[in-house]
């Protein structure tokens, strides 16, 4: 219970702090600005529930680690259960926010709705299979660093660091195509107070989930059964 309750808090807060820098602080600190906050959350999140849970807070990392043989079936649904849960709730507070502001310039301005809760959304210019390429490669990139850094021959106390960059470099990648999510929990929370997102959700979720399991695939053929 402890592993899946710190999912939900870790989910939570990535929404609420990496999605946060966008909503409250994008006009000022920009995309590459909202990159390096994405990235800087999770390497936190890695030192403070890592030892908890594995801090996967990304049903496409939690996939991946299933593939790989690392966690059982039962256990990678819970996971993905309670990520769900913690970004919707840490949609819930951002949402509230955007609602008590009286003249607040906020940001995470999604084109085709006015939201501003950062939602996963295809941005002027780019289209359904240049965003679902882009989710399914970053992903793939992303995930690949996770399985790598929190193998058994790995740098353990530096893997926060690799996965809080790795997540860091997509995103400054990932935001002009569509907003970045490489992590269909991510994309969930935010879309459940602001409708107008859900068009393009399907990206979000077979993006990231067929990246995850070329990942899984890949660091497979890559490592040796004592790697792995």
């Amino acid at each position: 219970m402890k592993k899946y309750l710190a999912e939900g808090l870790g989910t939570m807060f990535l929404v609420i702090l990496a999605c946060g820098s966008a909503v409250l602080a994008g006009p000022s600190i920009g995309g590459l600005g909202i990159g390096i906050c994405f990235g800087l959350v999770l390497l936190c999140l890695c030192y403070c529930i890592g030892n908890i849970s594995g801090c996967h807070v990304n049903p496409a990392v939690s996939i991946a680690v299933f593939l790989s043989g690392r966690m059982k079936g039962g256990e990678c649904v819970g996971y993905i259960i309670s990520q769900l849960i913690g970004a919707t709730i840490g949609a819930g507070f951002l949402w509230c926010l955007t609602e008590m502001g009286d003249g607040f310039v906020y940001g995470g301005t999604t084109a085709a709705s006015g939201s501003y809760l950062a939602t996963n959304v295809l941005q002027p210019g780019a289209t359904p299979m240049m965003a679902l390429l882009t989710e399914g490669l970053l992903t793939f990139f992303f995930v690949l660093i996770v399985l790598g850094a929190t193998s058994k021959v790995a740098y353990g106390k530096f893997a926060g660091v690799a996965i809080g960059l790795g997540l860091g470099l997509v995103n400054i990648v990932g935001i002009p195509v569509d907003n970045c999510s490489v992590n269909p929990a991510r994309s969930f929370g935010p879309a459940v107070f602001d409708p107008t997102a859900w068009g393009d959700f399907w990206i979000m979720l077979v993006g990231p989930i067929v990246g995850a399991i070329i990942a899984a695939a890949a660091w497979r053929a890559l490592s040796s059964k004592e790697e792995a």
